[in-house]
């Protein structure tokens, strides 16, 4: 018997943050997610988590919105669609549903998550097997005052649990922000790696300047220092600077990954699925970088345990992984929503060895955290709202 996708459900989550994580174009209290499930005619269920920084703060979309493309667009693409092909299903919603590439990501990865499991074997295994047990981490250092940074790091460091770490920086006056970096490497020294995120808030007028700066004060590494939309400015700076220069916002889609590798636009590619537009795009850019020889670094949009994980699978099967990933993201949320946690020690993630995405989650914590019970989102003549 064939074995279809019978139902397809997305649902808001909204979990509490430990501090506050601020960044250049905002600050985040509690990280909002979108979970679908896809259930097939096996009783199988996979689960997909679509995420985003401060929603539509960071890029152009939202859990909001990633459920609305969902509900309304997708779900009649797939009911009823072979469950055994995802690459055809993904297919069918890419010619359908334009852009909306979180949304398609969490969709994929939910595909992929029923299909392992029916297989009985790691997502990874799907994605061409896992060369690492173990994904190095890094902690972000958000809080925006130099001494709480400190302490949370000197901890970090002294727990076994990170000793690499990204500064949010291009809130402040560029001498603010590299004097609050400096200061924060001088404390750790030869104990840690820095690096800073700008998040595209630099001119590129002065962006080189601030290369030299970071340089001097012993920065490893300047991620998106300039709005995505310059990239002739964030080629000039990547050949002039001297330190690394990583493209994340910049990389949209493969088509991005292509030019800036073929333009020497970055020496560094930050690889987030979500922003990719699914597992399989975000492999693609990676051999993209591999063969422009460019590092890769396994990105992040502060995912909870279930866009983590799938992160983590596809990551875990890469040849070269530079500059380690930021896979963080479920704990910076007060709360864990999976019956047993993620593992996070010796300065990384180890990854699962169960079927799937290797995690399950607590459906109890999942529904106390859960926006609106059993809302679905609908779209009347008059208006989009709740229904």
């Amino acid at each position: 018997m064939a074995i279809t996708i019978e139902r397809v459900e997305s649902w808001i989550i909204d979990i509490p943050t430990i501090r506050p994580h601020v960044l250049s174009m905002t600050s985040i209290n509690k990280q909002v997610m979108m979970l679908v499930f896809v259930t097939c005619s096996d009783g199988i269920t996979g689960v997909g988590e679509g995420t985003t920084i401060g929603g539509l703060s960071y890029g152009n979309e939202s859990p909001e919105g990633m459920k609305l493309a969902i509900d309304l667009y997708c779900e009649p693409l797939l009911r009823g669609q072979d469950a055994l092909v995802p690459a055809a299903v993904m297919s069918r919603i890419r010619q359908h549903v334009v852009g909306n590439h979180f949304a398609k990501n969490a969709l994929e990865t939910a595909l992929l998550d029923a299909s392992a499991q029916r297989a009985g074997l790691p997502l990874s295994d799907l994605l061409g097997g896992r060369v690492r047990k173990q994904l190095p981490v890094l902690w972000v250092l958000a809080s925006g005052n130099t001494q709480v940074d400190i302490e949370e790091a000197e901890s970090m460091i002294e727990a076994g649990r990170h000793n690499v770490f990204k500064l949010k920086i291009g809130k402040r006056a560029m001498v603010d922000d590299i004097l609050h970096v400096a200061e924060i490497k001088r404390a750790l020294g030869d104990r840690a790696s820095i690096r800073v995120d700008v998040n595209q808030a630099w001119h590129e007028h002065h962006a080189l300047r601030g290369a030299h700066l970071l340089a001097d004060a012993g920065v490893d590494l300047i991620e998106q220092p300039l709005h995505r939309a310059n990239r002739l400015g964030l080629r000039r700076l990547a050949r002039r600077s001297p330190i690394p220069i990583m493209a994340d916002e910049i990389l949209q889609g493969t088509d991005d990954a292509f030019d800036i590798a073929r333009n020497s636009g970055a020496q560094v590619f930050s690889v987030k699925p979500a922003q990719a537009g699914g597992l399989f795009a975000a492999g693609q850019i990676a051999t993209i970088a591999t063969n422009g020889h460019i590092g890769v670094y396994g990105g992040t949009m502060l995912e909870g345990a279930i866009g983590t994980m799938a992160s983590a699978q596809l990551f875990s099967t890469f040849d070269a992984l530079e500059w380690g990933t930021e896979l963080f993201g479920p704990l910076l949320q007060t709360e864990d929503i999976l019956t047993e946690p993620l593992t996070y020690r010796d300065f990384g993630l180890e990854l699962p060895t169960g079927i799937g995405l290797g995690v399950t989650l607590d459906m109890e914590k999942v529904k106390k955290f859960r926006r609106n019970g059993s809302t679905r989102t609908i779209v009347t003549s008059s208006a989009i709202g709740v229904h």
